[in-house]
């Protein structure tokens, strides 16, 4: 079974299982909405691949600002934690 992280942690929330609060976005408007959202950052921008090592390939960032099109725009699809 494949699933993506955004994916496992919808399927623990089901269950009440805790997960911490999270959007899957696909462009950049949807994870700048997802920041806000969520509230006060940093936050975390997670390209969702079906891959390990996502965070030393690069695919992982952390920001301070509400900007992540920028980062979205080099991941593609992503969540915002």
């Amino acid at each position: 079974m494949n699933l993506h992280e955004y994916q496992a942690k919808q399927l623990f929330a089901r269950y009440g299982l805790p997960a911490p609060v999270g959007y899957a976005c696909t462009t950049p408007r949807e994870a700048e909405e997802a920041a806000s959202k969520i509230g006060a950052g940093p936050w975390v921008v997670k390209c969702q691949v079906h891959a390990g090592g996502r965070g030393k390939a690069g695919g992982v960032k952390v920001v301070n600002s509400k900007k992540t099109s920028v980062l979205l725009q080099k991941t593609g699809s992503a969540s915002v934690w």
